[in-house]
C-alpha cells in the first residue's frame, strides 16, 4: 500500500517514552523510539543492517543503542560507531533515522524527505493553548481496518444518529442534510440541526436542557487529520453561524497512525469552552468520548472484514459520500506527486 510520506503523523504519547526502547510499526516499517540524554526523542529504522534483528531488542548505552544479536552500535542519527571485533565500520553500517518533534502530547515522526520536515507542517489547533479554552489529553484505539475508512467516518455526520444513540447523537439529525467545502487542501463537512433535542454528551457535561440549535464541522487535512467542532445553544440564540465560540462548544480532535494497509492508530483528545475550571469532569467526559469511539471501531473492523471476504461486490455510492471520496482523492493526489517529485 502507498501513502502519503511527506508530512507528520503521530505516534504514541510522549507519556510513554523514556529511557527505554520503544518498537512501533508506522506505514508498515518499524521504528524504535527513545529518549535521548538531554529529553528529546530519537527515532531510529528498527531493523540492524547486519541481520535485522530489531534494535529494539538491544540495549540503550548513552544515547545509542547496542545491537542485542552482534553488539554493532548506533547513535541517535543512525550511524554505526562500533563494531566488536573488528575497527573498520563500513560506510553502509547505518540505519535510517527520522525526524521527531512533540506537540499535545503527542510523538510525531517526518517519514518523507528529512529536508522538508518543517514543524510549522505540524496539525495545529489554535484554542489548545488559549487560557478560555480547556485541552485534556484523551487515549489511542487500535482499529484492525485500513485507515482511509476510519477517515471516511470521520468525514460523516450522517452516521451518528445511528450510531452514537447515547452520546454523541439524536434522531433530529436523521433527516438534516449535509453541506461540503472543498479547497486544496482542506475539506469541511458541517451542518445545523435548529430546534432539536440536546446530545447527551451536552445535556450530562454542558448543563443544557430542552430544544437548542447544534452544529457539527468536520474539519479535514490530509492525509489523516481532523478536527471536529461540536456544540449547542439555546435554540434561536446564535444566528451569526461564525459566533459558535458563544454557545457550549469543543473540538474533538482525532490524529492517525496508519500502522499497516488493515490497521491503525486512532489518537484523541478534547478542547472545551465550558466548565473549563472544573476538571473533575474531564476524566468521566473521556470515558464518554471513549465510548462513542469504540462504537465506531466495532462497525469499521465488521467491515474491514467483509471487504476483505467480498472484495468483488460492488457498492452503491450516497450523497453522504462526496466528502469521502474527494478525501480519497486528495490523499491519492499527494502520493502521485510525491512519487513525480
Amino acid at each position: 500500500m502507498e501513502y502519503v510520506r511527506n508530512t507528520w503523523y503521530p505516534v504514541v504519547w510522549s507519556e510513554q517514552i523514556g529511557r527505554e526502547l520503544s518498537r512501533h510499526i508506522l506505514l508498515g516499517e518499524p521504528i524504535v523510539l527513545y529518549r535521548l540524554e538531554n529529553g528529546k526523542v530519537a527515532a531510529l529504522q528498527d531493523a540492524c543492517p547486519h541481520r535485522l534483528a530489531p534494535l529494539s531488542v538491544g540495549k540503550l548505552k548513552g544515547d545509542t543503542i547496542e545491537c542485542g544479536y552482534h553488539g554493532m552500535t548506533f547513535d541517535c542519527s543512525g550511524a554505526c560507531v562500533r563494531i566488536p571485533g573488528q575497527e573498520i565500520i563500513p560506510p553502509n553500517a547505518l540505519v535510517r533515522s527520522y525526524p521527531v518533534e512533540e506537540k499535545y502530547g503527542l510523538v510525531w515522526v517526518w517519514t518523507g524527505d528529512p529536508e522538508q520536515a518543517d514543524p510549522g507542517k505540524l496539525f495545529h489547533l489554535p484554542q489548545y493553548d488559549d487560557k478560555d479554552w480547556h485541552a485534556v489529553q484523551g487515549g489511542t484505539l487500535r482499529i484492525e481496518c485500513n485507515y482511509l475508512s476510519l477517515c471516511d467516518n470521520l468525514l460523516d455526520p450522517a452516521h451518528v444518529t445511528f450510531v452514537h444513540t447515547t452520546t454523541l447523537g439524536t434522531p433530529a439529525g436523521a433527516t438534516v442534510p449535509v453541506n461540503n467545502d472543498y479547497e486544496d487542501n482542506a475539506i469541511t463537512v458541517w451542518r445545523w440541526i435548529r430546534k432539536g433535542p440536546v446530545i447527551p454528551l451536552f445535556e450530562k457535561y454542558g448543563k443544557l436542557k430542552g430544544n437548542v440549535d447544534r452544529w457539527h464541522y468536520y474539519n479535514y487535512t490530509p492525509p489523516c487529520f481532523f478536527c471536529i467542532d461540536m456544540g449547542s445553544a439555546e435554540a434561536g440564540a446564535i444566528e451569526d453561524t461564525e459566533k459558535r465560540h458563544e454557545g457550549v462548544q469543543m473540538y474533538a480532535c482525532h490524529v492517525l497512525t496508519p500502522v499497516d494497509e488493515r490497521t491503525v492508530l486512532q489518537h484523541w483528545f478534547h478542547v472545551r469552552n465550558f466548565r473549563i475550571d472544573d476538571h473533575s469532569i474531564d476524566a468521566q467526559m473521556n470515558a464518554d468520548l471513549e465510548m462513542a469511539f469504540t462504537e465506531d471501531k466495532v462497525i469499521l473492523e465488521k467491515i474491514q472484514l467483509e471487504e476483505e471476504r467480498s472484495q468483488s461486490q460492488k457498492r452503491i455510492i450516497l450523497a453522504i459520500d462526496g466528502a469521502p471520496r474527494k478525501m480519497r482523492k486528495m490523499v491519492d493526489r499527494l502520493i502521485a506527486a510525491e512519487a513525480n517529485e
